[in-house]
């Protein structure tokens, strides 16, 4: 992978921080390992299964949980994908247009309070928008990785991404 760009130069020795990759920088085969990592904890389950209005006991009952085969909460789907995701942001879509869809999602293995998560994403494809010149579809295989390598959690996501001469795309002071 060529390296990318990070900053973009303002003037003389002043640079503003960027994030995200133009259509352009997208290479078909590459692998991107998003860093940091995160720590799943108890509140991150409790919070966003309730704010989902995800009430199952498997997910924020102790008691009920400790008769299941797992024996303790399961973190809900809902919240491994959305942090799983939200890893990838600064890197695949932070520039972006808008997200076109989420395919083929798959949750391989549980996740508990106390797993530590990362998330890889390999460039499937890429094409120019048919009816919007100045942009291109991305699309990528993202994992969700356990730091002791298990995998969670794989899908694919579609991302319409401006290329590097489309200037329209960015607000003042970004």
């Amino acid at each position: 992978m060529d390296q990318k760009r990070a900053y973009l130069k303002l003037n003389g020795s002043r640079y503003r921080e960027t994030y995200g990759l133009y259509f352009d920088e997208f290479t078909v085969g590459d692998i991107i390992e998003h860093r940091p990592g995160r720590t799943l904890t108890e509140a991150d389950n409790i919070w966003q299964s309730l704010i989902c209005m995800n009430q199952s006991p498997l997910h924020i009952d102790n008691e009920y949980c400790a008769q299941t085969e797992w024996g303790r909460p399961l973190v809900s789907s809902l919240v491994t994908f959305s942090i799983v995701n939200g890893m990838t942001v600064s890197s695949l879509s932070a520039k972006a247009i808008a997200n076109l869809g989420w395919d083929n999602v798959r949750l391989v293995h549980p996740c508990f309070v106390g797993d530590t998560i990362y998330a890889e994403s390999t460039i499937l494809d890429k094409r120019l928008s048919r009816s919007r010149p100045d942009q291109g579809i991305v699309t990528c295989e993202t994992r969700g990785v356990k730091a002791d390598g298990t995998l969670f959690l794989r899908c694919e996501r579609s991302i319409l991404i401006p290329t590097a001469e489309y200037a329209g795309h960015r607000p003042v002071g970004y």
